[in-house]
């Protein structure tokens, strides 16, 4: 069995590339996915309490789990590399499609995810930390910090759209027809053309 694992962080988010690139990426190789398992929750969750590992306890020797990138199992080094040492045991293989890695039950696939798990973690602790240092110095130099009160991200969807709601009302648009024009809801619209347009 072929399984595609794909996963985002949040219901913002959708996992349309992941399976474009995985589907890509087989198509290449003359394989097919069999299953996939699509799953909207944060990487540090407990892989226990994810699909994915509902899918560690189906998989069976010989089977194949194609995922993106080593960062869609886990968010942390001992998640990843737990995760990978399972799959190795049970001779589970598993492909990333950006990195390019397979990795099987021998040892040079065992340092290699050691490694990329290793540098992945020691990356992202990096960023945050120059994001914690960006924000101190912000916070110390008097800067407002998080966004102004009110804000939404759905009307910042909306900044520079000023002249196209005047013309499309001077069309005698509806203000449904101009929302589901510019991927908001009529509340969003409503709000936006009262707060920037003074209507």
């Amino acid at each position: 069995m072929v399984y595609g694992y794909v996963r985002v962080s949040t219901d913002k988010q959708n996992t349309d590339n992941q399976r474009f690139e995985i589907e890509k990426f087989v198509k290449a190789r003359n394989m097919r996915v069999d299953s996939w398992v699509d799953e909207t929750i944060s990487g540090t969750k407990g892989i226990s309490e994810r699909q994915l590992g509902k899918l560690l306890k189906q998989v069976r020797k010989g089977d194949i789990l194609i995922t993106t990138e080593l960062s869609r199992l886990g968010r942390n080094l001992m998640q990843v590399m737990s995760f990978l040492h399972q799959c190795m045991e049970r001779d589970i293989i598993v492909f990333t499609v950006k990195e390019g890695y397979e990795l099987g039950n021998n040892i040079n696939s065992k340092i290699l995810a050691f490694a990329f798990s290793l540098s992945a973690e020691i990356e992202r602790n990096l960023i945050s930390q120059r994001t914690k240092e960006a924000l101190a110095r912000k916070k110390n130099l008097g800067e407002k910090l998080g966004r102004p009160k009110g804000f939404s991200l759905e009307q910042c969807k909306l900044s520079g759209k000023e002249e196209v709601i005047r013309k499309l009302l001077q069309e005698k648009r509806t203000k449904q027809y101009i929302s589901q024009k510019l991927g908001v809801n009529r509340q969003t619209l409503r709000n936006f053309m009262k707060n920037h347009l003074g209507m």
